[in-house]
């Protein structure tokens, strides 16, 4: 029952995640964005499991902080390119566990998942 955890560690969503795991006594490996950077196929699984919409973080001081050329490449189908290149425009966190992706942390569907 492996839990494969994708994040920032200084990402208040992912410490949130981060405290409910240990909290059930659930194991996980966690992968640093900032440390181990971000698979290409992997992101590029996670956008056609649950959409760009659920992937991408729109929300963020990255996106925001993005040039409209790199907004309108995302817009042209290169967004696994652009979320690879700067770790921090996906949504965090991204768990693996038993063939499910979750993604951003949400108790009552985490609840339901583990």
């Amino acid at each position: 029952m492996a839990i494969e955890f994708y994040g920032i560690p200084n990402c208040d969503t992912v410490k949130k995640a981060r405290v409910w795991l240990e909290a059930k006594g659930l194991a996980y490996t966690f992968h640093d964005f900032k440390k181990e950077g971000a698979d290409p196929a992997r992101v590029a699984s996670w956008v056609e499991a649950k959409g760009l919409d659920t992937v991408l973080n729109r929300r963020g001081t990255t996106f925001r902080k993005l040039s409209d050329a790199e907004k309108a490449a995302i817009d042209a189908g290169d967004a696994v390119r652009v979320m690879v290149e700067q770790p921090s425009l996906i949504k965090r966190p991204v768990v693996e566990h038993q063939g499910a992706i979750l993604v951003g942390f949400k108790e009552s569907e985490w609840d339901a998942s583990f």
